[in-house]
């Protein structure tokens, strides 16, 4: 047994023809009209802005509507009205896309400041600058200097400055 279903009503476009007794060669949907005419007025602004003629903008701005309503009118249909279409495209264009560049730049040493000359820590009064830098000195409590210089301190045994 064959079970029909209601596709038939929805394949019957809307189609206005054109006036009685003098009807176009071509089917056109109303929705067709409607978008034909609303891109032809973007079509035609945008060629005058771009400083084409009157006539030119007009014969070519015909021409470039019925492509492109030809290709809007090819993705609207009963399931996927006009509507629907522009929605679809609004949320492609904003949608977060995933970056694949990479961030920032090149590393500069512009921002570091050089002083003259390294600076050098005094030996302490009544001791030799040999044995003030072999003393081992205790280290900091955990927290004050970051791992590598209370590393350092604890290799060289004195405070780093």
């Amino acid at each position: 047994m064959r079970i029909r279903t209601d596709d038939e009503v929805y394949r019957v476009d809307a189609v206005w023809l054109g006036p009685p007794k003098a009807t176009f060669p071509w089917r056109a949907r109303y929705v067709a009209w409607g978008v034909g005419t609303v891109v032809f007025l973007v079509v035609l602004t945008i060629f005058r802005q771009l400083g084409v003629s009157l006539f030119w903008s007009f014969a070519w701005g015909l021409v470039c509507t019925i492509g492109l309503t030809m290709l809007i009118c090819a993705r609207i249909s009963h399931e996927r009205p006009l509507t629907a279409v522009v929605a679809m495209w609004l949320r492609e264009l904003h949608a977060p896309r995933e970056v694949v560049t990479g961030r920032g730049g090149a590393v500069s040493a512009s921002a570091i400041r050089m002083r003259p000359e390294r600076p050098r820590r005094k030996p302490r009064r009544g001791r030799s600058a040999r044995s003030a830098s072999t003393e081992l000195v205790t280290a900091p409590p955990p927290g004050r200097l970051p791992a590598r210089q209370a590393y350092a301190t604890e290799v060289r045994g004195v405070w780093p400055s």
